[in-house]
């Protein structure tokens, strides 16, 4: 193995945490804010998502917006200590992160900065997002050049699957992230989808009666994903909208269906509980 050179990664306030203990130590997380009802709140950590969050969503009639971090906030932070820098944010097709750590790199190089400095378009949110920041701290602690880590994470995220349930479609209805058919599905027909990432873009993968019909079919998709890669060197990421014991489900009915190296369940964060809103579940592998 070669020496490993010195790194950072950083990510947006939609890389969600985990319950496992030091397991995302590695990563720093620049927070955005979330605008509802008049209000602004910013998601640091210390928002009380399961309680006052999702109350807010519940009671207001606007659907909440993001404001991202400032590239003046991302030019700091890539200008602290020395070493590569990896910046992983949510997919550029749903907010101007990316955009705005673009700008704030190169912020930091007219500055004088010499740290290495790539900015990752996760094509993805919340697990999706985990799963691109594993699979950097995978390659940095493996040794490998500033270049090849780049190279061989944009790769993995060009085959990078993100599927989602959610109990309700509402946020995405109300933002217009919805096409009139799927938005007569899910509001009078009360039909639940089961949706994907497409390049960064929400794509409809199936659809059912029920959550549990519609957590089968989503299942069966990854499933059938797993015959066409070696899941034992992916690791399967759920992120949970206070939901704790759905996700720990459906993690076991995926170990039983596909041997995936490793799982991690995370808690939804502001940004992921914005768009998921109370039961939704995103996986990602």
């Amino acid at each position: 193995m070669e020496q490993r050179n010195a790194y950072r990664i950083l990510g947006d306030s939609c890389c969600d945490d985990t319950a496992e203990p030091g397991a995302l130590d590695f990563l720093t997380r620049v927070p955005l804010t979330i605008e509802l009802g008049g209000e602004s709140f910013v998601d640091d950590g210390t928002l009380d998502c399961c309680g006052m969050l999702l109350e807010r969503m519940r009671v207001c009639p606007e659907a909440p917006h993001s404001a991202c971090p400032s590239p003046e906030r991302f030019a700091a932070l890539c200008g602290e200590g020395e070493g590569d820098v990896y910046i992983v944010t949510l997919s550029s097709k749903l907010s101007g992160t990316y955009n705005s750590a673009v700008l704030g790199a190169q912020m930091a190089r007219d500055g004088g900065c010499r740290n290495n400095i790539h900015v990752f378009d996760s094509e993805s949110a919340a697990a999706g997002e985990i799963a691109v920041c594993l699979k950097v701290q995978e390659l940095a602690e493996q040794g490998l050049p500033f270049a090849q880590v780049v190279e061989r994470t944009e790769a993995f995220i060009r085959k990078l699957t993100t599927l989602f349930v959610l109990e309700t479609l509402d946020v995405f209805r109300k933002n217009g992230r919805l096409n009139h058919l799927q938005a007569l599905a899910v509001g009078a027909l009360k039909i639940k989808l089961v949706m994907g990432g497409e390049r960064g873009q929400i794509v409809m993968r199936g659809k059912a009666l029920t959550t549990p019909r519609a957590i089968t079919k989503m299942i069966e998709l990854v499933r059938q994903a797993c015959e066409a890669l070696d899941a034992t060197q992916r690791t399967l990421v759920i992120t949970h909208i206070n939901c704790r014991a759905r996700a720990e489900d459906i993690r076991e009915r995926l170990l039983a269906a596909c041997p995936f190296g490793r799982w991690m369940i995370c808690e939804g964060g502001g940004i992921s509980t914005m768009y998921g809103n109370d039961g939704g579940i995103i996986l990602a592998f």
